[in-house]
């Protein structure tokens, strides 16, 4: 079971397990650029994977991910992304470069997916954000997001024919 928001802690291992076998790639930064420079925290050295590719950020008991543009893309379990919240046996590929979200202790590296990667609507959020105590208990969650200027790009490319 996965900590609640606000509830992340150093101790929780966070990698991406490479599907072709490879070791795992440890997240140990709470901002990981990903990339093929040099300069990139996490190095994936090949041609497909664009320069700066995606940034990885562990915040408040959640991983999120944002590409950064890249030529190639980024796709969480199938499905191209511009920004995800990455969950435990999530398959991440970037460029074609394929890994498996691994999250806290003991978890298996190859585990099969019990679930889909889902959104959250603003009940749970608001529930989130009150067991965080982020939010007073009798504000709306609602407002609280609408306050926040709308990004104009979708969170997922739509899909090809239709």
């Amino acid at each position: 079971m996965l900590p609640y928001a606000g509830e992340f802690v150093d101790h929780i291992r966070t990698a991406l397990q490479p599907l072709d076998g490879g070791p795992p790639l440890e997240i140990t930064k709470e901002l990981t650029l990903v990339g093929r420079t040099a300069q990139c925290d996490l190095r994936i050295n090949y041609r497909n994977v664009s320069k700066a590719h995606c940034v990885i950020v562990r915040t408040d008991g959640l991983l999120v991910l944002r590409d950064l543009g890249s030529t190639n893309g980024t796709r969480v379990n199938g499905q191209r992304v511009r920004r995800a919240a990455l969950l435990p046996n999530d398959e991440l590929a970037i460029a074609n470069h394929t890994f498996r979200v691994v999250l806290g202790p003991g978890q298996p590296a190859l585990a099969v997916p019990q679930e889909p990667t889902q959104r959250l609507d603003t009940d749970e959020i608001e529930q989130m954000l009150h067991r965080n105590q982020a939010l007073p208990a009798k504000k709306n969650v609602a407002n609280h997001v609408s306050e926040h200027r709308v990004n104009p790009l979708p969170d997922s490319y739509p899909k090809a024919g239709g």
